[in-house]
């Protein structure tokens, strides 16, 4: 898994890059949770993501969000985030212009971006969006959202509460065209500190069923 130096908007950013093993692979793309709590690349449930994808044959791109670890810049409150998420994107799609899908995953912080992310990158065909801090941030802005994909919660979270992740849920359920899956996680907190396994299992499952040739959601 090589480290890898690409160009931001505010200077480089860190990565680590598994590239595509074959042609016409599909990429992934994993945004960790937030910088001013201590998120990074290197945190366990980003890492996780990580593999996963990895281990289905995916080219895949874990980075630090500007200011965090050898990234350059500062915070930005989400706005230079997303700045520095779509310049990811377009680092990986600029030497693998072929993939034939790409998918974003991201963990609490990181799933606000990656929802962002996916109103401006018609390409992107499923995101997983862990703990999205609904509850935090406006996410009005999918209107409509474009891409199916899963949403996991903690019923224990004590950062981002179970209720309004469901009325998100609730909420994006009412649009055509796509299909919102959402799993619940029997007493996990916002890390998921003690069910990191339940939580890999429900987004395995979701990926088995999303990646299988005749999957009901293209």
């Amino acid at each position: 898994m090589p480290d890898v130096i690409f160009p931001g908007p505010e200077g480089r950013l860190e990565g680590r890059f598994s590239p595509p093993p074959r042609p016409r692979a599909p990429i992934a793309m994993i945004l960790h949770p937030h910088p001013q709590g201590g998120g990074t690349m290197n945190d366990r449930i980003t890492q996780a993501l990580y593999k996963t994808f990895v281990k289905r044959g995916f080219g895949v791109l874990r980075f630090n969000f500007r200011g965090v670890g050898r990234s350059q810049g500062t915070f930005d409150n989400g706005i230079g985030e997303l700045s520095d998420a779509a310049s990811a994107l377009d680092w990986v799609q600029s030497f693998h212009p072929e993939a034939q899908t790409t998918w974003i995953a991201g963990f609490s912080f990181g799933a606000w971006i990656g929802m962002q992310l996916l109103m401006r990158r018609p390409e992107v065909r499923g995101f997983i969006s862990v703990a999205p801090p609904a509850n935090m941030y406006d996410f009005s802005f999918l209107a409509p959202c474009p891409a199916s994909g899963i949403i996991v919660q903690g019923t224990s979270d004590e950062v981002v509460t179970a209720g309004a992740v469901q009325k998100l849920v609730d909420k994006l359920r009412t649009q055509k065209g796509i299909t919102i899956h959402h799993d619940e996680i029997r007493g996990a907190n916002h890390f998921f500190e003690h069910e990191l396994d339940q939580l890999m299992k429900s987004v395995d499952n979701y990926l088995d069923m999303r990646l299988s040739p005749d999957s009901p959601i293209r």
